[in-house]
């Protein structure tokens, strides 16, 4: 689904990203962990097209994506929920859903306003509210729900449970594992929760510093005391 092969980013003359790669098969769900910093916000916005690597390959559904602009990636089959869930607050709940369908002609059907209801029952209540007015846990489902009508194949979502209340985390995660036990959906998730993230993960990529510094079964982390304690903190 996604191959990603030594990219190089920069923000100017910052050098961020020094040579990551990373992949995603269909149906997996991998996690990018590693503290705050590091550069995994810009490993998604550089696999979404919005920081595109000055080196480096990244192949999405057998095609060299790295120099395409974003909107043409994301009618590819690849949505972004971003860090912070930048949610439009003069918008209602009903209004992000719809908007962001597209089309009828210009999109598959798979994910309906009903589905995405179902998948976060709080929201079916809140369609009138505007974005502004969300919980932090509301607006994050809003965010998720927001990227799954576009009906992606591949989901990056950058930091889903960050600042969210102990209820909103256990939701949020809970809707991550149903969209996993589906296996219709690829999904790379970058999170700092370990229990989180090994959860939910089939595999794991640890970054410090730009680079790629462990890979692995998610299992495979547990018995890697050293790993845990030097680059997540633990």
């Amino acid at each position: 689904m996604l191959d990603v092969k030594d990219i190089h980013t920069y923000y100017g003359d910052s050098y961020i990203l020094q040579g990551v790669s990373l992949s995603v098969s269909e149906g997996q769900v991998v996690a990018l962990m590693g503290r705050n910093g590091v550069g995994k916000t810009t490993t998604m916005r550089s696999i979404a097209g919005l920081t595109p690597p000055r080196m480096g390959s990244i192949v999405f559904k057998g095609r060299e994506i790295s120099h395409l602009p974003a909107y043409s990636i994301a009618h590819m089959g690849m949505g972004l929920v971003p860090q912070g869930r930048r949610i439009f607050g003069s918008l209602s709940v009903l209004e992000h859903l719809t908007v962001f369908r597209g089309k009828d002609k210009e999109r598959r059907k798979d994910w309906t306003l009903e589905r995405i209801f179902s998948l976060f029952p709080p929201l079916r209540n809140r369609t009138k509210q505007k974005g502004s007015t969300l919980s932090g846990g509301e607006q994050q489902m809003l965010a998720i729900g927001r990227t799954l009508v576009t009906n992606p194949e591949l989901l990056l979502m950058d930091e889903p449970t960050e600042g969210l209340s102990p209820l909103f985390v256990k939701e949020v995660g809970r809707a991550i594992q149903s969209l996993k036990k589906e296996g219709k959906l690829s999904i790379l998730l970058v999170e700092q929760n370990l229990a989180i993230g090994l959860k939910l993960a089939d595999y794991m990529y640890i970054m410090n510093k730009g680079v790629i510094v462990f890979e692995g079964l998610s299992e495979g982390l547990l018995n890697r005391p050293d790993i845990q304690s030097t680059y997540l903190g633990i």
